[in-house]
């Protein structure tokens, strides 16, 4: 299928109308995440993890609010399987295992007399080993920005590879700060945790494939227009990928759309994030990474 036969739109000579655009998203993520920060998962913050059967028809909302006080601040609570629930909770002190197990099901057992909890499964994140996983998580972020930067340096050349990072620290920053400011706002869980990592390092890959078809186009093009200049062979390269990074980015949101519609509560906040970096990465790869190497190129071109 291809759309938008013989497409001839002007995205590059309007590349400043998308500078407002990233620049205004990108202030507002930055400021929402020195203001209101990020909602940590225990994974890295440490903490404990149940999960809780025979809950009959409990909804997650009652349970979190009747869990709150017993454990001194609001855990995460996610629907589990058919008759379970998702219990995650950071508890201050020194609390153990037994003891945060039984404030649980206790509560539970006074609050909801229908329900008949029982603890399936129990696991701990320990302090030391949630800063680990923090640090591995940074090093993962960064380790492959650092790697696709010489990918398209050996590929391409050093403008490309610019114009490729920028558009994915512009991706993750963004939706960094999208899932700063609706933590707790939305009605499911924006805790930052390994599945989110792995969304964010989808996005990178997803952002980067769009991103590289087009400088494949502008690469070929530009041996094939030699007279043309760089700017008009940047934007006949976006138009004339335009149907297949359109056709690939709608495929895409059906998919993860159905995901986070049918899905579990537990895969709310990846498919969350999946949707969000499918629009933002299709976005940069036309508004970011292509004006970036067009403004690289006229910066280049000016006498010294």
């Amino acid at each position: 299928m291809r759309l938008f036969e013989n497409a001839d739109y002007s995205f590059v000579s309007s590349r400043r109308i998308g500078y407002i655009i990233s620049g205004t998203l990108l202030a507002v993520s930055i400021l929402s995440l020195l203001v209101r920060g990020l909602a940590l998962g225990i994974d890295f913050r440490g903490g404990f993890e149940f999960v809780v059967g025979n809950m009959g028809d409990v909804e997650t909302v009652e349970v979190r609010s009747a869990l709150t006080g017993p454990l001194g601040g609001q855990p995460e609570v996610k629907t589990f399987g058919d008759n379970s629930l998702l219990i995650r909770a950071s508890v201050e002190g020194e609390a153990n295992t037994t003891q945060v197990q039984n404030q649980i099901l206790s509560t539970i057992q006074e609050q909801f007399p229908e329900a008949n909890p029982q603890m399936e499964k129990t696991s701990v994140v320990g302090p030391r080993f949630a800063e680990d996983l923090r640090q591995g998580a940074i090093y993962a972020i960064f380790g492959a920005l650092a790697v696709i930067f010489l990918y398209i340096l050996v590929r391409f050349e050093w403008r490309y590879s610019v114009g490729a990072v920028a558009a994915l620290v512009h991706d993750v920053t963004i939706t960094l700060g999208l899932f700063s400011i609706l933590a707790g706002v939305v009605p499911f869980s924006l805790q930052i945790d390994q599945g989110i990592i792995a969304a964010f390092l989808t996005i990178v890959g997803y952002s980067l494939n769009d991103t590289v078809v087009v400088f494949d186009r502008v690469r070929e093009y530009v041996n094939l227009f030699k007279t043309e200049n760089f700017p008009s062979i940047v934007n006949k390269s976006i138009n004339a990928t335009l149907s297949r990074t359109v056709v690939t980015s709608v495929t895409t949101l059906i998919v993860v759309t159905v995901l986070f519609i049918f899905g579990s509560e537990v895969l709310r906040g990846f498919s969350f994030a999946l949707i969000f970096g499918v629009i933002i990465g299709t976005y940069s790869s036309i508004f970011v990474a292509s004006p970036t190497i067009v403004e690289l190129e006229r910066r280049l071109e000016q006498p010294a």
